[in-house]
């Protein structure tokens, strides 16, 4: 049986969204990051690019990586729907006592954010990735349930004094497998899936978002380049100038189908 103190970790750990929440932070933060400094040559030419977002506009590097990946957003959209669920599990949003009322919540509560995340991915990816996602987030959304049921999560407030922690509970062989199977599951995808596929996307010499070709006029000179768009300016377009490599304006843009800026890192 667990020590009281290891208990309380636990629950502390699990109310802060656990290791996935630090894993998604850290990924949120430093691969849009990457992904700039790599596709453009870094240095100035990436604090450039990002100037030339402005601020608001920093989250569309992680949402054009997520859009152009598909195995990339299925493992996020898995890993975000398990933290979400065991953060408000640990809050106590979870009912985990019997009852069909409270076995019904539970089912809802399980089912309803696989099913969205399933929606979200069918429409970008096709109904095959959108399945496969939401087959994976709710198996480790009710993975989530089982541990409960297994007691190596507790509720929001509990306390001891239950047969669950007198040593008498003793939760079914398979029941205690599947929780640990979920566990190292939901490990795997998090710690290490996860930041291998956003750093991967990010090293992969495609631009975050569109390549157009546009009139680019300098003085009194006027050249046809193509720039990564960064941001739209009355009729025109602002962007990173790969030919010239600086923030460029261009007018008349037309979009071109390959997303590749250089080579990929590992070639």
């Amino acid at each position: 049986m667990a020590h009281p103190d290891e208990e309380a970790e636990e629950r502390s750990a699990d109310s802060k969204g656990g290791p996935g929440h630090t894993v998604l932070l850290a990924v949120a933060f430093a691969v849009p990051v990457t992904k700039v400094a790599y596709t453009v040559g870094g240095g100035a030419a990436a604090r450039d690019v990002f100037v030339g977002m402005e601020p608001a506009n920093w989250p569309d590097v992680l949402i054009g990586m997520v859009l152009t990946d598909p195995l990339l957003a299925s493992v996020l959209a898995v890993v975000v729907s398990r933290v979400v669920f065991a953060l408000f599990a640990a809050r106590g949003a979870v009912p985990v006592g019997g009852g069909v009322v409270r076995a019904l919540q539970r089912v809802a509560l399980t089912v309803v954010n696989p099913v969205a995340m399933a929606v979200l991915v069918t429409c970008f990816f096709g109904p095959w990735w959108g399945l496969g996602t939401g087959l994976a987030a709710y198996a480790l959304r009710k993975g989530v349930v089982v541990e409960y049921r297994t007691g190596r999560r507790r509720p929001h407030g509990h306390r001891g004094g239950s047969h669950r922690d007198d040593g008498s509970f003793r939760p079914p062989r398979g029941l205690r497998r599947a929780a640990a199977l979920e566990q190292w599951a939901a490990l795997g995808l998090t710690v290490f899936a996860l930041p291998v596929l956003a750093f991967v996307a990010a090293l992969d010499g495609q631009a975050w978002t569109s390549i157009v070709r546009c009139e680019v006029t300098e003085a009194t000179r006027t050249e046809s380049n193509r720039l990564i768009e960064l941001g739209r300016k009355g009729n025109g377009v602002v962007g990173w100038n790969l030919d010239t490599e600086e923030i460029s304006n261009g007018t008349g843009c037309t979009g071109e189908e390959s997303l590749y800026v250089r080579e990929p890192w590992w070639r």
